[in-house]
C-alpha cells in the first residue's frame, strides 16, 4: 500500500493497557503553535498598536490654533521640508529604477503522447525479453523495480522502442524530440494566444539529447522565430534542468524590456535506452519515460492581469565538488561497450545533504520568523551546551507553502523528501500521481505535478507552490510560485479525461 509517514503523539493507556494517543494533548499542542505562529509574525504589528492609539489620541485632543502652529513652523522651514522631501522622491525614484522586474508565468503546456504508446508492465516485460538483449537475472532485476517504482499501467515510451527489434536512431530520436516539444508548443500558443513572432527568449534543455543543429534551433525552424532572438540550448544538466532554465528566463527578461521568454524541457528516451545488464543502469529505464513541456514567462506588468503565477524565489544548490556527488548519476559504458546512466547506491544520501544545503538558503526567504526563531534558538542550544541529545529542530516548510512538486524521480525519492520535511500524503500526492501515471519525465516531471494540482482545483489566490527538482552533478534547485489567481486548469491540461481516477491507491 502507499506509504503514510505519521508524527509522534503523546499517548495514554486505555482500560486494556492499550496504548492510544492523547488527543486533548494533541489538539492543545496544535492550537498552541498556531497561537504561536501568529504572535511571531505579528510581532511588529502588535508592539505598534499602543503606539498608533496614543497618536490618534494625542491628535484626537489637538484644537485649531494646534494645527495652525504646526503650519507655520512648516511654512518657516521650507528650506528644509523641501530638502527632505526631495531626497524622498530620489529614494523612491531610485528603488523603483533598479528593483528586479517582476516575472509571470502566463501559463504552460505539458505534452501528451498518444495512447497507441502506452506500456503496460506485461507489455514492457515481454519486449525486453523478445529483443534478446538482457539475461534473466536482469530482467527479474527490471520486474521487481517496476512493481516497486510507483509507475501505473498507462506510462509512455517513443515508437522505436515498441517496435522488434527496437530501432534506436538519430533520425528516430530527432523525431520523437519533435514530437513532444512541438506538441507542447502548440497547445502553448493555442492556450494563450501570443504569436511565435513576440517570443524573444527562448530556452531549451534535455540532458542526453543534443544534436546539431540543436533542440532550440529546431524549434525557431518549425515557428520561424525572429532572427534576433536570443535562443539557448542547455544539455548535460539532469533531471534538475527545468528549474535551471526557468532561472536562466528570468535573469534575461531583467535584461531585455518588454518581452516574452519561453522554457522547453524534455528527455529523450529513444537514444539513451539501454541494451545491456548492469544493474545500476537497468533503473533508468524501469523509470524514465516519454514527455515535455512548454513555459511562457513575461516581464510585461500589463501580463500580469493575465498570468497564473508570479516567481519569488529561486535557490541552486550545486554538489559537483564532491567526488561521491558527482559520480552518484554518471553516463559511462559498460564491460560490453554499452552505454547507459548508472545510478550509485548513495544517491538518496547525496539527495538528502544537497537538500538540506538547499533549503539551508531558501528557509530564511520563505519561512515565518517564528519557524526561523525556533530554528535558531534550537542551534544555539545545542551550539553552547555541546549536547547531541538537544534535537536541531526542523522547520515546518507547510507554514510557508500550500502545495509541494516534488520531481517524480521515483518512490525512495518521494518517500525521502515526505519524511525529512514532514509533509502530509497531500503533499505529495501530486508527485506520486505523476509518478503513477507518467512515469519520471525527467525535468519537465514538475510541471506535470503543478497540473495535477490545478484539475484538482487546489490552487487559490495567494497561495505558493514549491518545485524541488534533483540532477545529476549533483544538483537540488528550488523555484518558488505564488498564485495570482485561483487557477483553472487550462484546455490541454494532461489529466482532464482522468483526474477523477485519481488520487488512486498505490500498491507496491
Amino acid at each position: 500500500m502507499m506509504k503514510t509517514n505519521t508524527q509522534p503523539n503523546s499517548t495514554t493507556a486505555d482500560a486494556a493497557g492499550n496504548v492510544v494517543p492523547d488527543f486533548l494533548q494533541s489538539w492543545k499542542l496544535k492550537y498552541l503553535k498556531l497561537g504561536y505562529h501568529y504572535l511571531m509574525t505579528h510581532f511588529l504589528t502588535l508592539c505598534l498598536l499602543p503606539f498608533i492609539a496614543l497618536t490618534i489620541t494625542q491628535a484626537s485632543q489637538m484644537e485649531y490654533e494646534d494645527f495652525q502652529n504646526l503650519y507655520l513652523r512648516l511654512k518657516y522651514n521650507l528650506a528644509g521640508v523641501m530638502f527632505f522631501s526631495g531626497v524622498f522622491v530620489f529614494g523612491v525614484t531610485v528603488y523603483f529604477m533598479t528593483r528586479p522586474r517582476s516575472v509571470y508565468l502566463v501559463d504552460y503546456a505539458c505534452y501528451r503522447p498518444p495512447d497507441h504508446l502506452r506500456v503496460t508492465y506485461k507489455k514492457f516485460m515481454d519486449h525486453s525479453r523478445l529483443t534478446g538483449d538482457f539475461d534473466e537475472s536482469s530482467l527479474e532485476f527490471q520486474r521487481k523495480i517496476l512493481e516497486r517504482s510507483g509507475l501505473g499501467e498507462e506510462t509512455y515510451l517513443p515508437e522505436p522502442l515498441h517496435q522488434l527489434p527496437p530501432r534506436p536512431s538519430i533520425a528516430a530520436a530527432r523525431e520523437e524530440a519533435e514530437q513532444v516539444m512541438f506538441g507542447a508548443l502548440d497547445n502553448l500558443f493555442a492556450a494563450t494566444g501570443v504569436k511565435p513572432k513576440d517570443i524573444g527568449i527562448l530556452v531549451v534543455n534535455c540532458s542526453l539529447f543534443n544534436p546539431t543543429p540543436s533542440l532550440s534551433a529546431m524549434i525557431v525552424n518549425k515557428y520561424k522565430l525572429r532572427g534576433n532572438i536570443k535562443s539557448f540550448n542547455l544539455g548535460g544538466m539532469g533531471c534538475s534542468a527545468g528549474v535551471i532554465a526557468v532561472d536562466l528566463a528570468k535573469d534575461m527578461l531583467q535584461i531585455h524590456r518588454n518581452t516574452y521568454a519561453i522554457v522547453v524541457s524534455t528527455e529523450n528516451i529513444t537514444e539513451n535506452w539501454y541494451f545491456g545488464n548492469r544493474k545500476s543502469m537497468l533503473i533508468p529505464n524501469c523509470l524514465f519515460r516519454m514527455g515535455g513541456s512548454a513555459v511562457l514567462l513575461s516581464n510585461r506588468s500589463s501580463d500580469r492581469k493575465n498570468s497564473k503565477y508570479k516567481i519569488t524565489h529561486l535557490v541552486r544548490t550545486h554538489k559537483g565538488s564532491d567526488n561521491k556527488a558527482f559520480h552518484c548519476v554518471y553516463q559511462e559504458q559498460d564491460d560490453r561497450g554499452k552505454i547507459g546512466v548508472s545510478l550509485s547506491k548513495e544517491l538518496m544520501a547525496i539527495a538528502g545533504t544537497t537538500l538540506k544545503t538547499n533549503i539551508t538558503t531558501l528557509g530564511p526567504l520563505v519561512l515565518p520568523v517564528s519557524e526561523q526563531l525556533l530554528f535558531f534558538v534550537t542551534l544555539i542550544a545545542r551550539k553552547i551546551t555541546n549536547n547531541p541529545k538537544i534535537k536541531l529542530y526542523i522547520p515546518d516548510f507547510k507554514m510557508a507553502f500550500h502545495h509541494f512538486c516534488i520531481h517524480a524521480g521515483g518512490r525512495a525519492v518521494i518517500d525521502e523528501l515526505e519524511k525529512n520535511l514532514r509533509l502530509e500524503p497531500i503533499h505529495v500526492e501530486a508527485s506520486r500521481m505523476t509518478l503513477h501515471r507518467f512515469g519520471n519525465t525527467s525535468s519537465s516531471s514538475i510541471w506535470y505535478e503543478l497540473a495535477y494540482i490545478e484539475a484538482k482545483g487546489r490552487m487559490k489566490k495567494g497561495q505558493q507552490v514549491w518545485q524541488i527538482a534533483f540532477g545529476s552533478g549533483f544538483k537540488c534547485n528550488s523555484a518558488v510560485w505564488l498564485a495570482l489567481r485561483d487557477v483553472n486548469p487550462s484546455a490541454h491540461n494532461p489529466w482532464l479525461d482522468c483526474i477523477d481516477r485519481y488520487p488512486v491507491e498505490l500498491v507496491y
